[in-house]
């Protein structure tokens, strides 16, 4: 019996199966665009959804995506079941992976979703954690994809909280893909030590490059792609005066974007705070695809769904 598939940590995946989802993820967004229809590759398929934070952009990516591919998706909030603790995760799991094909949760620390995993009958998706968030990460390679036509031998560079689930999830696909990776953040906020040496280890197979430093203005040189996120995620809130503090220099400015190449993106995965992380006229500007890499997040997950069920062709089928 093959081992059940899962996308927990970006890593999950190999090279070949990231760009065959974001393949198929083309075909859809293509399909769709010049025929309004899918077809219903899911009948009769249920996505549960699980969320122990709030969000825009996940709820409306994974439920719009089911719909539109004929499957149907259920929204279980912080107060329908208190994962762990009004009904323990096992059990969640035991239950919810005998009614539903596949499981997707948004939760607060990296080990529910491991254990959710553990127990699952059917799929598990990774949809936010404390340490990855491999699904933004592959909308943000779509959305790469689509833009600069190629992604191995790209310069990608964040800007800001390195310790952050994004920032994880992105060195990571940059190293698996022959990215160049580089993050600037200040003392004490770089990215998690065994996250880099995993990454390091990868780049190594695939010639990518994985730089930390504290400096924006070396980073940022001739970068393809800057990108940065919030400065206090979720969580971070009790922090929120000392981070404003301290990255109060790591803003992504007009000056800033100027060291990079003059065709360079600007990414965030929203929600953005104007002022703060980035300057209005960056993130409102020309070089900014930030509503581009938001769609995304639909057609880079209704491609996941259709791999992880093993639904081949799902996008042709009427």
């Amino acid at each position: 019996m093959m081992k059940q598939k899962h996308l927990i940590s970006i890593s999950d995946l190999s090279s070949k199966e990231i760009l065959d989802i974001l393949q198929l993820a083309k075909s859809l967004k293509q399909k769709f665009n010049k025929s309004g229809t899918l077809g219903a590759s899911l009948t009769n398929k249920s996505l549960i959804m699980i969320f122990e934070k709030p969000s825009l952009r996940t709820r409306l990516s994974f439920e719009i995506g089911m719909t539109k591919l004929g499957g149907h998706a259920v929204y279980l909030g912080p107060n329908d079941i208190g994962m762990g603790t009004r009904e323990s995760i096992s059990d969640i799991a035991n239950v919810a992976s005998r009614m539903g094909e596949i499981i997707m949760a948004r939760t607060f620390k990296h080990q529910a979703i491991e254990e959710l995993a553990k127990y699952s009958r059917v799929p598990v998706i990774n949809a936010l954690s404390d340490l990855e968030h491999p699904c933004q990460t592959l909308a943000d390679l779509l959305t790469m994809l689509e833009v600069k036509g190629d992604l191995k031998g790209l310069q990608v560079t964040f800007i800001g909280d390195g310790e952050n689930n994004v920032t994880h999830s992105l060195c990571l696909a940059s190293a698996l893909l022959g990215i160049n990776f580089s993050c600037a953040a200040p003392s004490g906020y770089h990215m998690n030590k065994k996250i880099v040496d995993q990454a390091k280890t990868l780049a190594k197979k695939t010639g990518a490059s994985i730089l930390e430093t504290n400096k924006p203005e070396t980073a940022i040189k001739n970068s393809d792609v800057v990108y940065t996120d919030t400065w206090v995620s979720m969580g971070d809130e009790k922090e929120k005066e000392k981070r404003l503090h301290t990255f109060k220099t790591y803003q992504v400015t007009t000056k800033l974007m100027k060291l990079a190449k003059k065709d360079a993106i600007f990414m965030h995965d929203l929600p953005a705070y104007r002022g703060n992380e980035v300057a209005t006229e960056v993130i409102d500007g020309k070089q900014s695809i930030v509503f581009q890499q938001a769609e995304n997040r639909m057609w880079a997950q209704m491609a996941l769904i259709l791999f992880l069920l093993d639904i081949k062709g799902g996008e042709l089928r009427e």
